[in-house]
């Protein structure tokens, strides 16, 4: 972080909101969880908006509506107007309210900029959420044998809607709550330095049992957080791939992987940590897939403070259905289809431990208040240098009452080559309500399921 980008101190941000010392702990008091719902959203995000009035009140996110899937999804906010853009040319003026990153981009990428457009606080939850994440908060555990695991909490919610590390808060990303299951279709696109790209399809199912606010333990559902099934459509040379996932809250995820060409299931060795994504060129990591899904016992995980800064949000122009090539161009997506907003969010640092490694030496991850969701990720070197620059996009969809995140996108600076993952503007629209309305088989995420489905 450079000198001058202001980042509020941990407890200035929670002392002044809260009125009680900032010490370290597994859970917070009953005090403490009595201001979710009144100082503090349900969710452990500030209610007021900030002083000048750029970053509203939140009064709730958008309310619940109805959408089918065959319809196009309705932007609410398409008539605002850029207030300003970023660019090399001003970029000076706005960077206490952007990240390395960000920075980065707009100085070395020719024609890089950010739209800025009025905020709007339109995420909001079912109220199973914020009963769960209620619970959570004066009880939910992480392990104490420096593995930062989920040692307790319920489903359904987020564990620490008031954090007292950085691993509390990565947990939160980790269990961002959206919905109980989905089936999707989407791209992930390399593009190459001189624009070019190609894209891998794929149909995507995705169950997240512990996402179920009837699930009162961990044991419950067999320490799982999520089980995801990957199958390869284009192009032919990839089409019949499969990969198979699990990921827990206390232990190693699972991986398996068919390969057509040998009709064989093979289980990966290691699916976490800085492993390579299988066929994607180096170009992503395990714990880099969504943003962050990862172990974090390798990191020291430092809750840096509050900041306000500009992120992707409410990008409902930006996946909107159109082609690839009109989105996916040169060395960065569309400008004219990004949306950026004001936002406070947590700054998150993490540190490779003494005697652990790991490729990226250092990250920092920012997070949304009001969703906690990890919208921005900067990843260093051992010796520094920022070498991959993330940035993920979020939208409210109101069939779930809920927002959700899908395409992020990620820079290698050392390539000079950029990764569009979770790319849906070509594809069916996502199916949010899979999961709760029972058209997903939890049966098909078997390893065995996935050995039968290689032999037909």
């Amino acid at each position: 972080m450079k000198k001058n980008q202001t980042v509020k101190p941990l407890k200035v941000v929670l002392a002044g909101l809260l009125g009680l010392a900032f010490t370290a702990g597994a859970a917070v008091s009953e005090q403490e969880a009595g201001q979710m719902g009144k100082d503090l959203t349900p969710v452990g995000a500030e209610r007021a908006g900030n002083t000048d009035g750029s970053i509203p009140k939140w009064e709730g996110g958008l309310p619940k509506g109805r959408h089918k899937l065959s319809d196009a999804r309705q932007d609410p906010y398409a008539a605002d107007k850029p207030l300003f853009s970023i660019d090399a040319s001003n970029v000076d003026k706005y960077k206490d309210k952007l990240s390395a990153g960000q920075i980065e981009l707009i100085k070395t990428r020719k024609g890089y900029r950010m739209d800025v457009y009025p905020t709007h606080r339109s995420c909001g939850y079912p109220d199973s959420v914020y009963t769960q994440t209620r619970t959570n908060a004066t009880s939910a555990k992480l392990t104490s044998d420096g593995r930062d695991n989920l040692a307790q909490a319920v489903g359904g919610g987020f564990p620490f809607a008031i954090p007292k590390n950085g691993a509390e808060a990565v947990w939160n990303h980790r269990l961002r709550w959206q919905g109980e299951g989905r089936q999707e279709n989407y791209q992930t696109n390399f593009i190459n330095p001189d624009g070019s790209f190609y894209g891998l399809a794929q149909d995507q199912v995705v169950i997240t049992p512990f996402a179920s606010a009837k699930v009162k333990s961990i044991e419950e559902v067999g320490g799982v957080q999520m089980k995801l099934l990957n199958l390869a459509t284009a192009p032919a040379s990839r089409t019949g791939e499969i990969i198979l996932l699990h990921y827990f809250l206390g232990k190693s995820n699972d991986a398996w992987m068919y390969f057509p060409g040998q009709r064989r299931v093979r289980r990966l060795p290691s699916f976490e940590y800085d492993n390579p994504i299988p066929g994607y060129e180096n170009m992503e990591t395990a714990d880099q897939y969504p943003m962050f899904a990862g172990a974090l016992d390798r990191y020291d995980w430092k809750l840096a403070g509050k900041q306000e800064m500009y992120v992707p949000y409410n990008n409902f122009k930006f996946v909107a259905k159109r082609k690839m090539s009109e989105v996916y161009e040169g060395l960065f997506p569309k400008r004219d289809l990004m949306r950026y907003e004001l936002h406070r969010v947590w700054k998150v640092e993490a540190t490779v431990k003494q005697g652990m490694r790991h490729m990226f030496a250092k990250r920092t991850f920012y997070l949304d208040e009001d969703t906690w969701m990890l919208l921005a990720a900067d990843q260093h070197d051992a010796q520094g240098k920022l070498w991959r620059v993330m940035e993920a996009s979020l939208y409210p969809a109101v069939e779930l009452g809920a927002c959700v995140s899908q395409e992020f996108t990620s820079w290698d600076l050392m390539v000079n080559r950029y990764l569009a993952e979770n790319a849906t503007q070509e594809g069916k629209p996502t199916d949010w309500l899979a999961g709760q309305e029972g058209r997903i088989d939890s049966k098909r995420f078997d390893s065995d399921e996935l050995r039968r489905a290689g032999d037909r």
